[in-house]
């Protein structure tokens, strides 16, 4: 249902499966401020501001519970876009998979349910589309991920928007239309530079657009995104993953949380692998509680 409230467009979006916004707003509290995304100021309530796919303009969305398996989306696009707005703003919280089968599979793994009973109503939460995946992942290489973050909010600031929803201000980062054009100011070599550029450029193309990679076999879409400069295994994963939010990705490029789950389960890689194809079609999902969720947390 599609709604005009107080200038304001609510689209309310069915979620098949457990969800509850208020562990988004704990998870919110415990992790580092990231672009694009904040608590809301109502209780349960969650904050974006993105660029919108294929058009690229900045758009901004308040997400809240309307009932069990429902949730509202309030946006501020017209009426004839605000669909479009909706959609993204669940990928975003992937509120768009079918999580209904996910509590089997923790249910069959005691030390993934650890990690997942510190935020049952969680699910990934994730870069606002596939090319600002892309454009972390070049900023990232080489740098430390709190370094990479305070370039990546640096360019924000003065590329992107300052969105105001949900009684917050929301840093967006910059579409890929404002990107361009960035000198050494900004910390980042001529070669990641460059490679944002193209990236940008691609963007602008359609070549990174969240749902051609959805629908591609994953394999297969992380092959397409390897094709951008500076876009190797470990970024493509990313993308394919955190970006355009394939729930099933596990990404063995990862070392970090592959050396994590080895630890956890005792185990080599082949054994990682074992336990890593237990969690289909949820690989992705898993992985996510393992990267964001410390056992000392719980």
């Amino acid at each position: 249902m599609t709604a005009v409230a107080f200038g304001k467009v609510v689209v309310d979006v069915e979620v098949r499966g457990g969800v509850d916004l208020a562990d988004y707003v704990a998870y919110l509290t415990r992790t580092p401020a990231r672009c694009g995304i904040a608590s809301g100021t109502a209780p349960a309530t969650v904050a974006l501001a993105f660029s919108v796919e294929r058009t690229w303009r900045y758009a901004t969305a308040l997400v809240s519970r309307r009932a069990p398996g429902l949730v509202s989306v309030e946006v501020d696009a017209a009426v004839e876009d605000a669909q479009t707005v909706a959609h993204q703003a669940c990928r975003i919280l992937s509120l768009d998979v079918d999580g209904s089968g996910f509590p089997a599979v923790v249910a069959g793994d005691p030390v993934l349910a650890r990690r997942v009973r510190a935020g049952p109503g969680l699910r990934p939460v994730l870069f606002g589309s596939p090319y600002e995946a892309a454009c972390w992942a070049v900023v990232c290489h080489r740098f430390r991920v709190a370094q990479a973050d305070a370039l990546v909010r640096r360019i924000a600031e003065h590329r992107g928007r300052m969105q105001r929803v949900g009684g917050r201000e929301v840093l967006c980062f910059p579409a890929p239309q404002d990107l361009g054009g960035l000198d050494s100011a900004y910390g980042l070599s001529g070669v990641k530079r460059r490679r944002l550029e193209a990236i940008a450029e691609a963007a602008l193309a359609g070549e990174l657009d969240a749902a051609q990679l959805r629908d591609l076999p994953v394999d297969v879409a992380l092959e397409t995104v390897r094709r951008l400069p500076g876009i190797g295994p470990f970024s493509a994963e990313l993308v394919v993953g955190r970006g355009a939010g394939h729930p099933d990705l596990f990404p063995n490029a990862e070392s970090h949380l592959v050396a994590t789950l080895r630890r956890h389960y005792d185990t080599d890689d082949a054994g990682v692998a074992a336990v890593a194809g237990l969690w289909q079609p949820y690989r992705g999902w898993a992985s996510f509680f393992f990267r964001e969720v410390s056992i000392d947390e719980q």
